[in-house]
């Protein structure tokens, strides 16, 4: 699935990317591929595959392992030059490309791989590959859930998105996966020094909080507080009570998270204190300073304080990718490499028989500098489901005198059964 420049690319060859128009593979006829998952991937399972090659000659190539000659039920990283090869991810049951050619802020072109070394293993490791010859592990981030590199507010600045997994995995006997989300991390890289960048965020956080507290009853808060808040399993109560005092300290837990990880300390002290129960709180609150200093946090150079609302900020310049004689997308300055698709995916529409082949959607998009899409928009007739699922697409960005920039770009798309 992908497209591609309809003029000839100068500096990038993404030699599996050869049409302008993109044709959609539904979900439900790749279940390998797309089942269950809230972040899509490149290879899952040996299923999936990428390669393209960049301006310096390195070639990055994401695809099924082998052994022998036979395509095996793993995943493979290699970048290529020369006629030399260096596997930097040799086999893992998930392997994704985030980032291809962007400058995370780090002085150099890098290819950014996440790695999902087992099944079994519900953590990603994210590979942060220098694109010159020959190329350098730069740095390896563990422990999150999943990996996001996105110019986030257009500023120029690129950011890693990711969840503390490996922080809170098993934390009071809580598995990763009963949790509505794992705490949010943000990071950037500053004068080559991994900062957690959190704090400068911090909508984000007020935004999960307030579905939280929606979510949260009055009285099944007050159940809990009089709890011992440790919940055993082998406590005597009904299983049905019981299982509703979890569900109720996993979203405490979540709200005391997110203000904490958003740099506001006392916001989650304050909230622990208002909803946990009393003569568990001093306990709860050092296992809670004690898990998170174990995951990301421990990885970082640095941690930014936040910023002022007002804080001035400057905005990335959009470029354009085609020359428009009617002027709708004829009013930015052209770049030199239009963006290039590495992962484009949609879930079916409700009513398959009206997927026809000729049924082509216009759709209108604002890629950053990181590949990601930050804003897109139907011509004519929208599908909300198109819209809503670009979100997860990735980019090779569009380029402009030897660096990555953001850019808007026209897409033809359509799907097939």
């Amino acid at each position: 699935m992908g497209a591609q420049s309809r003029r000839g690319s100068r500096r990038l060859h993404v030699p599996l990317l050869t049409r302008s128009i993109l044709p959609f593979v539904f979900c439900g006829s790749l279940s390998n591929l797309c089942m269950g998952q809230a972040h899509s991937v490149l290879c899952s399972d040996g299923n999936g595959k990428f390669e393209a090659k960049f301006e310096t000659g390195v070639t990055a190539i994401v695809g099924a392992a082998k052994k022998g000659k036979l395509a095996s039920r793993a995943c493979q990283a290699t970048l290529r030059w020369d006629k030399q090869d260096l596997t930097v991810v040799p086999e893992a049951s998930e392997v994704d490309l985030d980032a291809f050619g962007v400058d995370l802020g780090l002085g150099t072109p890098v290819v950014a791989f996440q790695v999902e070394k087992s099944d079994a293993h519900s953590f990603m490791t994210y590979e942060i590959y220098s694109l010159q010859k020959p190329p350098q592990l730069l740095r390896t981030i563990t422990g999150g859930n999943f990996f996001s590199a996105a110019d986030t507010d257009m500023d120029g600045r690129v950011e890693i998105w990711t969840g503390d997994a490996g922080a809170v995995d098993n934390f009071e006997g809580l598995s990763v996966g009963e949790l509505d989300f794992v705490p949010t991390v943000v990071l950037r890289f500053e004068r080559n020094q991994l900062i957690d960048v959190s704090a400068e965020f911090q909508s984000h956080f007020d935004n999960q909080i307030a579905q939280i507290r929606s979510r949260l009853d009055s009285q099944e808060l007050i159940n809990f507080k009089h709890s011992d808040g440790r919940l055993p399993a082998t406590s005597p109560m009904p299983m049905e009570e019981q299982h509703q005092l979890r569900v109720t300290k996993i979203k405490v837990l979540e709200i005391v998270w997110s203000y904490l990880y958003s740099g506001r300390e006392r916001e989650a002290w304050l909230a622990l204190a208002q909803m946990w129960p009393p003569a568990d709180l001093e306990r709860i609150r050092a296992s809670i300073v004690t898990a998170r200093a174990s995951g990301i946090r421990a990885q970082v150079n640095g941690v930014s304080p936040g910023g002022s609302a007002f804080r001035f900020k400057k905005h990335a310049y959009v470029y354009d990718t085609v020359s428009n004689p009617d002027g709708a997308l004829g009013t930015f300055a052209l770049v030199e490499t239009r963006p290039q698709a590495i992962l484009l995916r949609r879930p079916p529409p409700l009513a398959i028989q009206q997927a026809l082949p000729n049924s082509e959607v216009l759709i209108d998009l604002v890629i950053d500098s990181a590949g990601k899409v930050r804003s897109a928009k139907g011509v004519g007739e929208t599908d909300k489901d198109l819209i809503s699922a670009t979100a997860e697409w990735k980019f090779i960005p569009a380029f402009k005198n030897g660096r990555a920039v953001a850019s808007r770009l026209q897409m033809a798309v359509f799907p097939y059964r």
